[in-house]
């Protein structure tokens, strides 16, 4: 479960917060009166995740050297 924490000690204590999700990763929800109003995420990339995401994907290909699909690399030519 996410940390949760209220909006007035969020205003006492934001620098602090905020550095604690940078280095944890960890998203963090601020309430009023109990009830979750915001959530604070760490900034992501999503050009280098999705590159990341993809890395070491391909565990085995049998033909490395063969188009995967013959249409697509006709229509590339």
């Amino acid at each position: 479960m996410n940390k949760r924490v209220s909006k007035s000690l969020f205003k006492a204590k934001a620098l602090e917060y905020m550095r604690e999700i940078q280095e944890t990763g960890d998203p963090l929800v601020i309430t009023d009166h109990g009830n979750p109003v915001l959530s604070i995420l760490p900034f992501r990339d999503e050009e280098e995740h999705a590159r990341q995401a993809l890395l070491n994907s391909v565990r085995h290909y049998d033909l490395p050297t063969e188009p995967v699909d013959t249409e697509t690399w006709e229509a590339l030519n």
